[in-house]
Parts: structure tokens; C-alpha cells; sequence
């Protein structure tokens, strides 16, 4: 099945009868991807696929689904009044496209020694970031594109660079002039900020809580500070081609914790510039 990429589900997927404090929900479509928010009873404990979630005070949590999730996976809730309910998540599976990318500098596709040592580093960094488990609920107001542009690469689609099969590119790549400004897609608090990253150059990273992140690469100029709190569309940083890039462009990815998920399936389809320049 082909993912339906330019639309932003908003629909109720299903509905959970709580067996103490009334209904809780689900909305959204559990896709390879894909996120899902949930609501249950103030009080209540969530598992999915054995992992506890963090539930907000007025019983809120999410869902992210990685590039490859099992069409089967389940949910298991547990309520103040010690019942219990396990439900099962049917997950859309998807197909992925192949991009091809040609010109890159033979080392950024072959590193040395020397580069691995800071490939580790730089990935030790990242990593700390995505763990993040805070208690902020930013996402709940959902999210917008942090440049307008061509969309120059997609997620989940498997990479050939100089002719050599990569990995799949976890994001959204979308085309735009140097120095054009980025924004930020959801308020949240900076967790990561580097300017020379081997493969994605200038780089920041924003937790938008509950282990929701986004991040931003090939920065050519970075405009915030590590524990900053932004705003939904405030200036965060400038378009570049720092790191392993071919021309400016922004990458944009968003991670639940170590799954990677699709910014396409939260933005929605890509708005013109003149709607981007007005907000």
C-alpha cells in the first residue's frame, strides 16, 4: 500500500472503552511514519509494544511509528482502579521510492578513519538529544513547514549516492536559496545546537516533549542556543549546504525517540510562499 503523504489525518481512529473515568481515544492513522495521539483517563498507564509512555496530567500521550513498524503491534492501558485493556494497532504499510544522488565529494560517501572517530562523537550527541522524555506537550498545536520550497527528497526513500547503496533518508528535504530563513515547525526547547556536524553540517535539534523531536541540517547560519525556549514559527536558523550536501536545501527530520517518522504526515502539503511570508 502507498501512503497518502499530503494529508494530515485528523480523523478518530478508534475509541477506547476506560473501565474507570470515561472514554479514551486515539486519532490519527497508525502508519510506517506516522504519529497518533491518545487520550486516557487522568491517572492511567500506557505501554506500547512494552515501552511505558509518558501520559500528561490531563491524560495525553503519542505514538510514532518507524519507516519498517510491524503491521501488528499493540497498546496496553492500565487504569487507576487496577483494570486493564490491550488493543491492536493495524499499521498501513508503505512503499518506499529509490533516490539516486550524484556529486558527492568521495569522502563524504567514504570516511576515513579519522571521520569515523567524529561520526561517533557527533551521533553519541545526537542520540542524548532524541532521548529527551520531557513533560512539555508543544506538539499538541501540531506542526508547519519550516521552509517553503520543491521538495527535493522524501522519507524512507533508500539512498544511492556516487552509485553506492546508503541508508534510507529519514526526513524531508526541501529545495531553497541560501540564507533563506528557517522556522520553527512546533514551539518547543533547543536540545541540540552544532555548526559543523561531518554529515549534516550546521545542525539543531528542538524537543517538542514526550520524546517528540524535531531536527534541522545544512545549516548555514544557526540563530537560537541550547536550552531556548522557541516559538512556533520564530527564526531559528538560515538554509545552507554545510556537511554532506549538493546545493542549499534544508533537511528536516522528526524522531519519537529513536523512531524516525515522517514530517510530510504532520505539516500537510507544502503551502505557497506567499502563505509562509504572511505568518
Amino acid at each position: 500500500m502507498r501512503a497518502r503523504l499530503a494529508v494530515v489525518v485528523v480523523g478518530l481512529w478508534a475509541s477506547l472503552d476506560a473501565a474507570v473515568g470515561g472514554e479514551s481515544i486515539i486519532s490519527g492513522e497508525p502508519m510506517q511514519g506516522g504519529l497518533v495521539h491518545g487520550r486516557v483517563s487522568p491517572g492511567a498507564q500506557v505501554w506500547y509494544e512494552g515501552r511505558k509512555l509518558r501520559v500528561s496530567q490531563r491524560g495525553q500521550f503519542v505514538i510514532g511509528f518507524g519507516r519498517n513498524e510491524a503491521p501488528i503491534t499493540k497498546l496496553d492501558i492500565r487504569y487507576p482502579g487496577g483494570s486493564r485493556e490491550q488493543r491492536q494497532l493495524n499499521v498501513a504499510q508503505r512503499e518506499y521510492d529509490i533516490q539516486r544522488i550524484d556529486g558527492l565529494p568521495p569522502r563524504k560517501v567514504e570516511p576515513t578513519a579519522k571521520d569515523l572517530v567524529r561520526i561517533r562523537q557527533e551521533a553519541a550527541l545526537i542520540k542524548t538529544a532524541r532521548r529527551r522524555d520531557s513533560a512539555d506537550t508543544d506538539f499538541l498545536l501540531g506542526f508547519t513547514w519550516p521552509v517553503v520550497g520543491q521538495i527535493s527528497g522524501v522519507y524512507g526513500s533508500q539512498r544511492v549516492l556516487n552509485g553506492k547503496p546508503r541508508r534510507p533518508h529519514y526526513g524531508v528535504d526541501v529545495a531553497a536559496r541560501a540564507g533563506t530563513p528557517v522556522r520553527a515547525p512546533a514551539s518547543g526547547v533547543v536540545s541540540l545546537v552544532h555548526r559543523d556536524m561531518y554529515f549534516t553540517g550546521g545542525t539543531i535539534i528542538i524537543d517538542h516533549g514526550h520524546g517528540l523531536s524535531s531536527v534541522f541540517s545544512h545549516l548555514s547560519e544557526v540563530h537560537v542556543r541550547e536550552r531556548q525556549r522557541v516559538a512556533r514559527a520564530e527564526t531559528i536558523a538560515k538554509v545552507g549546504a554545510t556537511g554532506r550536501a549538493t546545493g542549499p536545501h534544508l533537511h528536516w527530520g522528526v524522531n519519537w525517540f529513536e523512531r524516525r517518522l515522517d514530517p510530510q504526515l504532520m505539516a500537510g502539503p507544502m503551502p505557497t510562499a506567499a502563505k509562509q511570508n504572511s505568518r
